[in-house]
């Protein structure tokens, strides 16, 4: 956002406080202009600065766990406002059955003030219900979502919503708000929250979340929304608040998701998934805490939870060059920061820009899986002029079960005036399946009984240069020794190959231009040399008698750049580690699962970033 209301050094040393925190009044005679800028200083989070009116808030917006830091208090008072909102649960699935599945609930959704002192506040974000149950599982529930929080001095926790339930006659998982019934007659899941939310809404101290519907002879019932009741087979619709990014960028959180049938619903307003039938259901948008759909064969996933903290720093009358993102300042520069899909409109142009954009990382793959690849990471510059421009945010690729040959989902592009680049490479499942291509290419794995080893796939699929990330590393695999799976690539890196000493790591990432790394601002995750690293691949899982360390997210000495570990078995201790999926809004591939039996699964990638600046 940029000021016209002043020129030159006077307007540079303005926004130069106005990130600083500190406070100072500033005259122009010309313009009659006045400001006195001094809220309270913290971190953490995407920054976004934004005015309603002629008040200036900044915000504080996390979609994966971290710290508000408040370091200093200002002269707007110690009060700041906080929206929080759970997981949302999954969706349901069966072997293939036409009589339906329910939607998943949406996660509780809480918005209210509260005073604050200095000191470190811990933020949990909850991920939403796992999906993508293949077919051959027959008569699965999903999973409910988990619980977002804020430690405040009088802790704030928002409930995952609750699973949806397969048909028939059975009732819907509890939450923050209640997965639906099965068809034909299976009751709705009841919701931790009060009904009748509104937009901007400050809720009941439990929050809002309603129930979900009950199956019918039209299919699964809906699951339960923040704002309204699943009703038939379509989810319950969410609540829209201006919290993140101001009243120009409102955004719809935790709609519940549609279930599936004779007669498919759709998922409420708020991110929630359709129900499909036959097919897979929809997944919850990401960050928004709303249902997965229920599908014939296989289940949507719920979409990942977020908190959002804000307080005034500002009065002043001001013009933006630009709409669209979170807006922060630093370094003399404007930057908006896109973490979901939108619109970057310039009103006041032409600027000049530099962008960067960042594909979704590919999951990892599930049972000795391969790591999954990085979303591509490309970067320009151009003159724009007063125009909208479309904004796109490739989603994570979800991870797969342990005990399939499935393999995991390739990322989601992301783009930008043009420029585009390409989801990361989904990684494979033993037995039978192959790594995918991409942005950066997954790992290998095991691909058959008699210990053939498998090449990590190729990165750069879109073809540019520079190129957009690299290939996975190679697997290796001695019988009855040991499997070691390989890393997915990195957009600053190959993945490294299995080997008798361990896993292979995923590629490294790359770190963010200067003009992106405010201080004040969490964007990127650390890496090898400090913070801002995105893209890194995902590390290879393992197990067997004398198995190795599995691979580390993003390079040796990691997880870096918000990369997914691997996961490792171990005979005759089970599966000692878990694959941890990537951080949303990274672009980095998820770890690829343990071996076993038990099979452990793979992680998900993480959703992708596009950052826009230009000079204030």
């Amino acid at each position: 956002m940029a000021f016209k209301s002043i020129q030159g050094s006077a307007k540079q040393s303005l926004l130069d406080y106005f990130v600083s925190g500190k406070a100072v009044q500033y005259h122009s005679a010309e313009k009659g202009y006045k400001a006195d800028l001094s809220g309270l200083t913290a971190t953490g989070g995407v920054i976004s600065d934004y005015t309603d009116g002629s008040t200036v808030y900044r915000a504080h917006i996390f979609t994966s766990s971290g710290t508000f830091n408040v370091t200093a208090s200002g002269n707007y008072g110690d009060t700041v406002d906080y929206l929080v909102v759970g997981g949302g649960g999954a969706g349901s699935s069966d072997g293939g059955s036409t009589q339906g599945n329910g939607g998943g609930g949406a996660g509780c959704l809480k918005y209210g003030s509260t005073p604050v002192s200095t000191g470190p506040y811990a933020v949990t974000i909850g991920s939403g219900g796992a999906g993508g149950k293949p077919v051959s599982t027959a008569g699965t529930p999903g999973t409910g979502g988990n619980s977002s929080s804020i430690s405040f001095p009088s802790t704030i926790t928002s409930p995952g919503g609750g699973a949806g339930s397969y048909y028939i006659n059975t009732t819907g998982g509890s939450g923050g708000s209640g997965g639906g019934g099965g068809a034909t007659a299976g009751s709705g899941g009841t919701g931790s929250g009060d009904p009748g939310g509104t937009a901007d809404s400050t809720s009941p101290a439990n929050g809002w979340g309603n129930d979900g519907a009950s199956g019918s002879a039209s299919g699964g019932g809906g699951g339960g929304g923040a704002g309204a009741l699943g009703s038939g087979t379509n989810g319950g619709n969410g609540i829209s608040y201006t919290t993140a990014y101001g009243p120009s960028n409102p955004v719809t959180y935790a709609g519940g998701g549609g279930a599936s049938g004779p007669s498919p619903g759709t998922g409420g307003s708020g991110g929630g998934g359709n129900g499909v039938q036959p097919g897979t259901g929809g997944n919850g948008v990401f960050s928004t805490g709303s249902g997965g759909g229920g599908g014939s064969g296989a289940n949507g996933a719920g979409g990942s939870g977020i908190v959002v903290v804000r307080y005034q720093i500002g009065q002043l009358t001001a013009t933006a060059k630009a709409t669209g993102g979170a807006i922060s300042y630093y370094g003399g520069k404007t930057i908006h920061t896109f973490t979901a899909s939108g619109t970057f409109t310039v009103t006041d142009g032409p600027i000049s820009a530099e962008y960067v954009v960042v594909a979704g990382g590919g999951g990892g793959g599930g049972n000795y899986g391969g790591g999954g690849g990085a979303g591509g990471y490309r970067t320009s510059s151009a003159t724009l002029s007063n125009s909208p421009y479309p904004v796109v945010i490739g989603a994570g690729g979800g991870s797969v079960g342990g005990n399939g040959i499935l393999n995991a989902t390739k990322g989601g592009s992301s783009s930008f005036n043009s420029l585009s680049a390409t989801g990361g490479g989904r990684g494979s499942s033993y037995p039978g399946g192959t790594a995918g291509t991409g942005g950066s290419g997954a790992g290998g794995n095991l691909v058959a009984v008699n210990g053939a080893s498998a090449n990590g796939a190729a990165g750069n699929e879109g073809g540019y240069s520079p190129v957009e990330g690299y290939a996975g590393g190679g697997s290796h695999y001695e019988d009855p020794g040991y499997y070691h799976a390989g890393g997915g690539g990195g957009a600053g890196g190959i993945g490294g190959s299995g080997s008798p000493s361990g896993a292979g790591p995923g590629g490294i990432g790359v770190q963010l231009p200067t003009s992106f790394r405010n201080p004040a601002s969490s964007v990127g995750a650390p890496g090898p040399s400090g913070s801002y690293w995105v893209a890194g691949g995902g590390g290879g899982g393992c197990g067997g008698d004398n198995v190795g360390p599995s691979g580390s997210g993003g390079g040796p000495g990691g997880p870096y750049a918000g990369a997914g570990d691997g996961g490792r078995f171990r005979t005759p201790l089970s599966i000692d580690l878990k694959a941890t999926s990537a951080l949303e809004n990274t672009g980095s591939g998820g770890g690829g699962g343990s071996g076993g039996p038990p099979y452990g699964p793979g992680g998900s990638g993480g959703s992708g970033i596009v950052l826009i600046a230009y000079p204030s």
